[in-house]
């Protein structure tokens, strides 16, 4: 992952339902929280005890305001017999109807987010600053969010006008009626603070209070987002550790008569299972879910009563046993607002805490076989208005659908290919590309996606494979240099997860999965064009300037010398499709057979 679209992108470009689908709710008991009083008040006899408050959560949106397409706009949901299907997914229109018919009949409601509601986003919201999803989330009526890491892709000075409203410092506003508001409901940056200042840079916590109840939520990052956003969109800022930061917050709402606390972490983990309504709690609580929210979430004080997740676009609602050893649930919505999930808080009026006996969620799939809210209908269309000049350009054609999945994909070859040809057109120098497999945000379909025609590639849909306006930069590296930036793929900081660069034409190697760490690079197999990499030599290699300053954990590549900058990696991308494609000559579904994988 790395940063979205800057302002140059933009200013240059603009200067030219009662069917809801609930299937498999997970609902899990759960002993109350440690120490919580059960005695009765005498000033409470008489009263009704007990509230239900529901609390609707999602994450990862990255301005998907319409339908995401392909892939990215399906889940997968486990049928009874064991077998799966898939089922289309995603769009706010469908969102919002679908949260507006779950609000029904529920007095105590409460929608909150777990980061990433911008960022990364098609070109729609990403051509203007991510303006219209602020709008759709105003309209979503969400409460409260955390900030995700790519709420900092632009800076925290973009990010503190997308709180507080204001036209963009260069691109102006896009609305010749208002300025842009800002968003209605607070982000919550609990674990960012300022170098100098040492104090968060946004709020770090927020309570919800409806007749005498109380709900606290902290809102948190992941502590690596400086490792997975530009260096200059984390300027000035450090980033503390999840757990101390929440546990801080949870003992300072509590010494303010907040007993009732959710904290919305962005950060996850992986289900075993990729279907959505998957138990993760089976065989025991928690057992089929890994990754770094697992260790968070035992070590989260236990006055923090659930865990909204983010950060890995999966879904799960599973129980976790926080530090006293009780369950806990932690939740995640996949991505894209192809899910949403509805958890019921049982709020105890004579303690103020959450009996967590009561405590239930489960994911449930914004279908499109409901009615479209028609104000979001309206905000897609203006902002569609806006955007179709450029969105609708060709700029290419394809024989067939490029994707971006697995170790080395199909549209990473192409992309790689794009920008050694046109590192090749700056220095003739140049040996081969490496593209990291974060920045693919999207795979390139055939089928039409407007009136374009099928096979036709138009730019916003090129745009939104890589929205994130890198430069394809030119780097020095010794062969040993890259050797050890492929063994960075899969050891240090990627072993556990491995991020596999996309290569260019020519490079070779053989990725062993049955050894560990870097082992799993064959050194011996790493070849340019048939001949083995010469550890002595210097190679000079192209890859985006996220890459070419360390990011994704890759330390060795962010070391190169004889430092040149070129154009924009989508610019880099639009002229190979267009020089190697035409409507009779579609270029061809590459065969994504660079990379030897062994399992």
């Amino acid at each position: 992952m790395q940063p979205t679209p800057r302002h140059r992108r933009t200013h240059r470009m603009l200067a030219a339902a009662a069917g809801l689908a609930t299937v498999g709710a997970l609902a899990s008991a759960m002993p109350a929280s440690a120490g919580q009083d059960t005695a009765t008040p005498s000033h409470h006899k008489g009263s009704g005890r007990y509230q239900d408050v529901q609390l609707l959560s999602f994450n990862d949106l990255h301005g998907n305001l319409e339908p995401p397409s392909g892939s990215s706009g399906r889940v997968t949901e486990q049928q009874a017999d064991g077998t799966t299907k898939t089922i289309d997914a995603g769009g706010v229109e469908y969102l919002a109807t679908h949260l507006r018919e779950a609000r029904k009949n529920h007095k105590y409601s409460i929608t909150a987010g777990a980061g990433d509601m911008v960022g990364a986003s098609p070109l729609i919201s990403g051509l203007f600053h991510d303006e219209p999803t602020v709008d759709a989330l105003n309209k979503l009526d969400l409460d409260v969010t955390s900030v995700g890491n790519h709420e900092f892709d632009e800076g925290a000075k973009e990010l503190a006008r997308l709180q507080n409203g204001g036209c963009h410092p260069k691109d102006g506003c896009y609305d010749d009626h208002a300025k842009f508001r800002g968003a209605d409901f607070p982000y919550l940056a609990a674990n960012v603070t300022g170098e100098k200042t040492g104090k968060p840079i946004l709020k770090p916590y927020w309570v919800w209070r409806k007749n005498g109840v109380k709900v606290g939520f902290i809102g948190v990052t992941l502590e690596g987002t400086p490792n997975i956003v530009s260096a200059e969109g984390v300027k000035g800022l450090k980033f503390g550790d999840e757990v101390e930061t929440i546990n801080k917050y949870a003992k300072v709402l509590q010494r303010q008569g907040v007993k009732s606390i959710v904290a919305l972490i962005h950060e996850g983990g992986a289900p075993v299972s990729s279907s959505y309504n998957y138990d993760c709690d089976s065989p025991g609580p928690g057992d089929g879910i890994s990754g770094p929210i697992v260790d968070i979430a035992k070590n989260v004080s236990p006055a923090v009563d659930a865990l909204v997740t983010g950060h890995t676009h999966q879904a799960y609602a599973c129980t976790i046993d926080d530090p006293a050893g009780n369950p806990r649930m932690v939740t995640s919505a996949s991505s894209f607002g192809r899910l949403y999930t509805d958890t019921t808080l049982t709020y105890d009026r004579w303690t103020g805490d959450i009996a967590r006996t009561a405590v239930k969620s489960a994911n449930h799939v914004v279908t499109r076989d409901v009615a479209k809210a028609a104000d979001m209908t309206a905000l897609i269309g203006k902002w569609k208005t806006l955007s179709a000049p450029i969105a609708s350009r060709p700029i290419g054609y394809i024989a067939g659908e490029i994707g971006n999945t697995g170790t080395e994909s199909p549209l990473g070859d192409v992309i790689a290919d794009a920008q050694l040809a046109h590192a090749k057109s700056l220095d003739p120098e140049a040996d081969l590309a490496l593209m990291n497999p974060g920045g693919i945000r999207a795979g390139l379909t055939y089928a039409a996606s407007g009136g374009e025609g099928d096979g036709v590639v138009t730019y916003g849909e090129a745009y939104t494979v890589q929205p994130f306006s890198n430069t394809v930069n030119l780097v020095n590296l010794t062969g040993a240099q890259l050797i050890t930036g492929l063994q960075q793929q899969v050891s240090g900081a990627n072993e556990a997860a491995p991020k596999i660069l996309q290569v260019s034409s020519g490079l070779t190697y053989t990725l062993d999965l049955t050894k560990t760490g870097a082992a799993r690079v064959v050194t011996d197999s790493i070849k340019l064009n048939g001949a083995a990499i010469d550890p002595a030599a210097t190679y000079r290699v192209a890859m985006n300037s996220f890459l070419a300053g360390g990011g994704d954990g890759f330390a060795e590549l962010g070391k190169g010398t004889g430092v040149l900058v070129g154009s924009d990696d989508l610019a880099a991308f639009e002229s190979f499709l267009t020089a190697n494609s035409s409507a009779t000559n579609p270029y061809p579904v590459p065969a994504a057979n660079r990379i030897t994988v062994l399992k």
